[in-house]
């Protein structure tokens, strides 16, 4: 039994965007600027707090110890797949991102891990805005990273 909607290409095309505006965001250290996509009363998984009600919070126990210790996080949009609800109002997304992380010592390590993303939306073609997401790094790859970039030297 098949239960999913196929999803309109303009669909999948907002939920690649999501991901990708994620990207850029993060890559800039841009705390204030990704606000915009995800919902004051998300709900969140992370590595370094369980569970997390609310954006600031998410930003303030996850972001914030992460997109600042890293380097060159992407997605590979072209691989991003969705679930898209038949109302087209609500949408699960999910990729595989790839970036690299930094030991002690200042030595760089791929950092590769996954998503998963509940967002909705008012009205169809009105972009998507994360309600959940659920970010984990693939098994063996260290939790931690040190690097230390402050906004003025990120990448692009």
């Amino acid at each position: 039994m098949n239960l999913r909607t196929p999803v309109a290409a303009e669909d999948l095309a907002a939920v690649r965007q999501w991901f990708d505006t994620l990207s850029k965001h993060c890559r800039a250290v841009d705390y204030e600027g990704a606000r915009a996509i995800f919902a004051d009363d998300m709900i969140a998984f992370g590595t370094f707090t369980d569970f997390m009600i609310g954006r600031e919070l998410a930003e303030q126990k996850q972001w914030r110890n992460v997109w600042g210790t890293i380097r060159e996080f992407r997605y590979d949009l072209s691989k991003i797949e969705a679930i898209v609800s038949a109302d087209r109002l609500t949408a699960v997304g999910m990729g595989v991102w790839q970036s690299y992380g930094f030991h002690p010592n200042g030595d760089r390590f791929d950092r590769p891990g996954r998503t998963t993303t509940v967002m909705g939306r008012k009205a169809v073609g009105d972009p998507f805005v994360a309600t959940h997401t659920h970010m984990s790094l693939f098994r063996g790859t260290p939790e931690r990273s040190y690097g230390n970039f402050a906004k003025s030297e990120v990448e692009p």
